[in-house]
């Protein structure tokens, strides 16, 4: 009985915190006029909006992929002094509200910061660079545990066999850890779509110019375009939704 219970209070809250919200979504989607949706979703500077978005995730994940591949073995194999720092550091961004980073980057590459010579404020290299940023560690934080689990042994095999580094981290490595590092990409290109306070500080939110997905939702809530703003909005929920059904599809074959 006890288990029925903790598994009954473990899908009310699943349905009230994730399902209920994403149902109140679509069901505001289609309670407006389908047609105003399609033109909202055709819009110019929506299709730009999306365009933006897709644009600095693809750019944010494969380097977060390889950087958080590189700190993972960099924490589980390395013997340097600060490793414990580095450990501590790559979590920063979970601790840090997104607008505080997004003020950081503003600050640094504002006119009297620090880098203010590289203008990338209010264009899509800022919005890479604050999705970067707030996207950061899932890939380390998916590879640390697997690689601890694994151990190294197959790797010092490898090496005692002739392997060079290289040939070691593609052919042992990379294969023990592919799906902790595929995991971690799911959750990097759900946080790059999704992030919204970091890039309305450092974008400008310029309309057909500088405005994500996220942003686009927000104006048209605020221009009281309901339906255009539940249509944006079911849409990039449908785009997490296919990264994660395509790495659900996959893994099965993967395993044959």
């Amino acid at each position: 009985m006890g288990k029925f219970a903790l598994r009954g209070v473990a899908l009310f809250y699943l349905a009230a915190i994730l399902l209920a919200p994403l149902g109140l979504v679509v069901w505001h989607t289609f309670r407006y006029d389908a047609h105003d949706a399609w033109i909202a979703l055709t819009d110019h500077n929506t299709l730009h909006a999306f365009q933006m978005t897709l644009i600095a995730v693809g750019i944010s994940v494969p380097l977060n992929a390889v950087f958080g591949i590189a700190v993972a073995l960099a924490i589980v194999r390395g013997r340097f002094p600060g490793k414990g720092l580095l450990n501590a550091f790559v979590d920063l961004p979970l601790a840090l509200s997104p607008v505080v980073v997004g003020v950081a980057l503003f600050l640094l590459y504002g006119r009297t910061g620090w880098l203010s010579g590289f203008h990338v404020l209010f264009s899509l290299p800022a919005i890479v660079l604050a999705s970067i940023f707030v996207s950061l560690p899932f890939v380390a934080r998916e590879v640390v545990p697997t690689l601890r689990e694994v151990g190294d042994e197959q790797e010092q095999a490898a090496h005692t066999l002739g392997a060079s580094p290289w040939q070691t981290f593609w052919r042992v490595t990379l294969p023990s850890i592919r799906w902790a590092v595929v995991y971690g990409v799911v959750l990097t290109t759900a946080r790059c779509l999704g992030e919204y306070g970091a890039v309305a500080v450092v974008s400008g939110n310029i309309e057909g110019k500088t405005q994500t997905a996220t942003l686009a939702v927000q104006d048209a809530y605020e221009n009281l375009d309901h339906a255009g703003a539940y249509a944006i909005s079911l849409a990039l929920a449908l785009i997490a939704v296919v990264v994660l059904v395509v790495m659900t599809a996959v893994r099965p074959r993967e395993g044959h």
